[in-house]
């Protein structure tokens, strides 16, 4: 895991400057907050807003981030006045509480702003139960929340914008027959259930902090698609949140609030969250743990005993979301994981037609958008695999089969960037076997796609290769990177299309 975090690339040092400029967002927002009088209480919360507008918001243009911040309030003052008014009726109150958490998965079906804006009104209840906040607290914390969000993102899109001179990331199309809406739906219900569990045994464990179990299963669903996607994701927030409460006994216990290395750690914990969030989920449970427990030692109520209480929680939260996804409703790790493979074949067979055509002399054809979004989906098909090929998974041949197939993928997304290379030569030539060696490419994506394929019928690539003598070094270089696509397509066969009685994956 430590070699992970550290020797994972950064290209533009993106996640660098992402977690420099939420550190000093959050920092100005809970700064703002103090100067202006505010209780600890709303200076928090303040924090907390800026945090979740800096994580969550990740609309494609900066344009369309600056409306998903600006709608932030419209959706948490009305959820946060409901949580505070509800705060002396537990019944209302928890029902209440799951009907926001169905609510904010359900609205992800909008895209990532609706993404944003249901984590951001999940969180403003999960913080009222965190805080207590009655009803005469509303006026400081809603200030509260408008001011941090106000001075967050006066840096982030005024002070450091730095994505305005980068070019709007690529989006994974969904794979066939798993659309948004039917995700989102299907996960909704899951989260309630989830919810539902976490909620009863939460409270059976603590009256007072049960909300960290149904916060636990919340959060485990985000960035899930499929059942073994999911109890990965719960195994890894037990961990971080393991580690993370030896690290609170160690750091935060011993400060007992004392405000300045309380507030210095706090800030190396943002700082934290922002960085290691995507390459590992265990290492930003890490970071979230420790700086709850910061939090809870400036609010006066930390000690040994409160952090067990969480461990225990968080496992109450971890068991609900597995019993959800393998009794409501469930996806398996076979169905998503095939989805995503057959969707990067086909990125593949649309890099390389579009390639071709650019070398035939189209001007309008530009591979290199397309081989972007290959990468991003065969990231996708990445976190699919990911529970296969976890050290704990105990079925070694699904495993090596799962190592075997992100191995090719990984290949083909090496041969389109080169070929998408090639075609952007402006010397790049017309060369006949260019058509041949798509449609070749064609016919092995066809092969993998159809159940009864079988991409060695077609001849050799050494066949086409063998007259390659005295043409354009372009050509040679395009036709390099198809024959190696072909070459990688045809071997994608063996793990995909294996017996029915050792299938690729199932679980």
């Amino acid at each position: 895991m430590l070699k992970r975090m550290f020797v994972v690339p950064d290209p533009g040092r993106l996640r660098l400057r992402s977690a420099t400029r939420s550190v000093l967002g959050v920092g100005l927002a809970v700064a703002v907050c103090g100067l202006t009088g505010h209780t600890l209480p709303a200076v928090i919360t303040g924090g907390l807003a800026a945090l979740l507008a800096l994580f969550t918001v990740t609309d494609a243009t900066v344009r369309a981030q600056a409306v998903s911040t600006a709608l932030l309030p419209a959706v948490g003052f009305p959820v946060l006045a409901l949580a505070a008014g509800l705060h002396d009726t537990p019944v209302l109150r928890d029902v209440a509480f799951l009907a926001v958490a169905g609510l904010g998965v359900y609205a992800r079906r909008w895209g990532p702003r609706g993404h944003a804006l249901g984590v951001f009104a999940f969180m403003m209840f999960f913080v009222a139960q965190f805080l207590h906040t009655v009803p005469g607290q509303l006026p400081g914390l809603c200030t509260a929340v408008a001011l941090a969000l106000v001075a967050s993102s006066g840096v982030r899109f005024g002070l450091w914008c730095y994505e305005r001179r980068l070019p709007p990331p690529a989006a994974p199309a969904l794979p066939g027959g798993t659309g948004l809406a039917r995700i989102t739906t299907r996960q909704a219900v899951q989260v309630a259930v989830a919810g539902a569990f976490a909620l009863v045994v939460g409270q059976v464990l603590s009256e007072g902090r049960w909300y960290w179990a149904v916060g636990a299963a919340w959060w485990i669903f985000v960035n899930t698609a499929s059942r073994g996607e999911t109890l990965l994701r719960g195994f890894r927030r037990v961990l971080g949140t393991v580690v993370g409460i030896v690290a609170g006994l160690l750091l935060a216990v011993p400060l007992h609030g004392a405000l300045a290395p309380t507030a210095a750690l706090v800030a190396v914990c943002v700082f934290a969250i922002f960085y290691t969030a995507p390459v590992s989920y265990s290492w930003m449970m890490l970071a979230v743990t420790l700086m709850v427990s910061l939090l809870y030692g400036l609010l006066g109520a930390l000690e040994p005993s409160l952090l067990a209480l969480r461990l225990a929680e968080t496992g109450v939260g971890a068991l609900g979301a597995a019993l959800a996804v393998a009794f409501v409703l469930p996806v398996t790790t076979h169905s998503a994981t095939h989805a995503w493979i057959e969707r990067a074949v086909h990125s593949v067979h649309g890099c390389t037609t579009t390639a071709a055509r650019r070398l035939a002399g189209d001007p309008d054809a530009d591979p290199a958008p397309l081989a972007a979004q290959l990468e991003v989906v065969i990231g996708r098909a990445r976190l699919s695999l990911a529970p296969l090929v976890h050290p704990l998974n105990p079925l070694r041949a699904r495993k090596a089969r799962a190592r075997q197939v992100l191995a090719l993928l990984d290949d083909c997304a090496r041969e389109v960037r080169g070929l998408a290379s090639v075609a952007a030569d402006p010397q790049a030539s017309h060369d006949a076997r260019l058509a041949a060696a798509c449609w070749r490419v064609e016919a092995a994506v066809e092969a993998l796609v159809s159940p009864g394929g079988r991409p060695g019928d077609a001849p050799a690539p050494g066949a086409q290769a063998a007259s390659a003598q005295h043409h354009h070094p372009t050509a040679e270089a395009a036709l390099r990177h198809l024959h190696g696509l072909e070459r990688v397509l045809t071997e994608l066969a063996t793990p995909l299309h294996s017996a029915p009685d050792a299938p690729l994956v199932r679980s």
